[in-house]
Formats: structure tokens, sequence, C-alpha cells
């Protein structure tokens, strides 16, 4: 498996010993916030990028110029992107971040629209021939979403794997946790699982969301054959209600993003922490909480 940066990629094995994470009960809320910054400037492997402005929504074309100013924000603070198209301004994305020295995780989103997911299939492809690529995803929760066959996904995977034989470019496959434990033949198509692990949308109570993200990437962990794991999103919401037992919050927004970058750092796994800005047009898929994704808000300040 040469195409493997053993640094980057291997999976090394990980600790579940802490699973409440920090103790904020006997924090005032401007200490949460000061360990919070402290967190965020001491730096992170990787970020979803958040395309759009308030009023922008997918379907727009989004300038280089745009991306670019939102990639010089986030570029002090980790060190690798996540995008998630290759079309309509996505693919400005990889670009800009290379330009600035950082690494990319580049995805094609694919749907029921196969003209669009021709599009998308020749962007990746295009966007890693020509050096932007580190990582290659094909396709976002297409299963989830019963978008596609799974044998219809399995066809763009080989098609990409395939047209970027050679390159040195591990090629996965975006989708909750437990996707790849129903559907062994992804593992078994791809050289990279990434995983989507998130306790709030399974109504878990912040208390416990640690715990629970780890039981997450061990599911992960035993649907992998050994191939290594990037964990491609996890989050908490800084306001907008709640699910079940899990409610958004600033202090479980703060704690849940110490726990989780404090975790994956010391047990040396990627993460891509979703998300960068806050999105309004996220609300009709998400309700209120699909705003409130962000450690930046809407305007681009830090929430805290």
């Amino acid at each position: 498996m040469g195409y493997r940066r053993e640094g980057y990629y291997k999976y090394k094995g990980y600790s579940q010993k802490a699973t409440q994470g920090i103790d904020i009960s006997g924090l005032s809320l401007e200490e949460l916030k000061s360990l919070w910054l402290k967190t965020l400037n001491s730096g992170f492997h990787g970020i979803c990028f958040s395309m759009y402005e308030d009023g922008q929504e997918p379907g727009d074309h989004i300038s280089f110029e745009q991306v670019e100013r939102r990639i010089n924000i986030l570029k002090p603070y980790v060190t690798a992107i996540r995008s998630f198209s290759c079309i309509e301004g996505n693919e400005h994305v990889p670009v800009a971040a290379k330009k600035h020295g950082l690494k990319t995780l580049v995805g094609a989103w694919l749907s029921d629209d196969k003209d669009d997911n021709e599009k998308e299939i020749e962007g990746l492809i295009a966007l890693a021939r020509a050096g932007h690529v580190d990582v290659a995803a094909v396709g976002n929760e297409v299963l989830y979403r019963n978008d596609l066959t799974k044998e219809e996904l399995l066809d763009y995977i080989r098609r990409v794997r395939e047209a970027l034989k050679g390159l040195d470019i591990p090629v996965g496959y975006v989708d909750a946790y437990y996707e790849f434990s129903r559907h062994p033949e992804i593992v078994e198509q791809t050289d990279i699982l990434l995983a989507n692990l998130y306790p709030f949308w399974e109504g878990c109570p912040i208390e416990y969301a640690l715990g629970h993200m780890q039981a997450m990437y061990g599911q992960v962990v035993d649907a992998a054959q050994g191939k290594p794991i990037i964990i491609t999103e996890t989050g908490w919401p800084s306001e907008g209600g709640g699910y079940n037992g899990a409610i958004a919050s600033q202090t479980a927004f703060m704690k849940y993003f110490i726990d989780a970058v404090n975790w994956t750092k010391e047990n040396d796994i990627p993460i891509f922490y979703f998300s960068s800005f806050d999105e309004s047009w996220k609300t009709g898929d998400e309700g209120d909480v699909g705003a409130y994704w962000g450690l930046w808000d809407k305007n681009e300040n830090l929430k805290f």
C-alpha cells in the first residue's frame, strides 16, 4: 500500500480512557471560553470548509476570491481543509488551500442527478491530476440518503481509483460510521475509511458525548480491515434547540470541541471538525441548529 504517507494515514491504535472529557462544572463561562480559545489557537488537524455567505446556497457559483479569503482565516489553525464538491466554485477550495500550504481532502458530491455526478467525478479527477488532492472522497452520505444504489456508488469509486492509479492519492467514501459495518464491499473497494461521527444527531447528552464518539470510532475500526481512518465530520451546534438529549448551547459547543480535539490529538487520529463558518442555508435541512455549527459565525468572526 505504497500510497500511504505513514505519519498522516497509518492507524496507530487509540485510547478510550478519557471518556468524560473536561469537567466544566467548576468553570465560569469566561474560563471555558479561554480554554476553548487556547485549544483553537494550539491548532488541530483539519476543518470542513463552509462555502456560503449569508444569502448564498448550493447552486450559487462562488468566486475564488471569496474562497481564498476564508482559507486565509482558517490556515493559522489547521493543517488540512476538507471540501465537499468539485463544481460551482467548490473546485477553488483545494486550489486555494494548496496555494497556502495546506493539505486537502477533496470530495465529489454524488446524488441522484447523474449529469451533475459526471461533472463532479471529472472535476475530482482533474483536480487530483493537477496536484490539488491529498485524499479523494467519492461521495458523501450517499447510502445514508439512498441517493444511489450500492453498485452505482461502487462503480464511481472504481472509476476514480482507476483514473488516479499511480498518483499516490488514497480514494475513499464518506458516510456515517455504521455504514461501513453494513457494507463491507465499500471497505474492500476503498483505500481509506472516511467516517462522520455525530453524537448530537443520536441524541446523546453532552456529558457522554466524547465516550459515544469514541464508541462510534471503535465501530469504524472494527469494520476497517486494518485500513486507515479519518474522522471527516464531527461537531456540536452552539444554539438552535436540541435533539432528544442533545442540547445546542455555548457551553456544550465549547466542551465538545475541546474534548474532540484533545482526544484525537492525543491518539494521532486525523479529524476534520465540522464546521468552519455558520451557514444560514442549512436550516432547511436540519432545522434551526443547522445554522450554528461553525467555529466562526456567519460574518466570519470567531464565536468566542
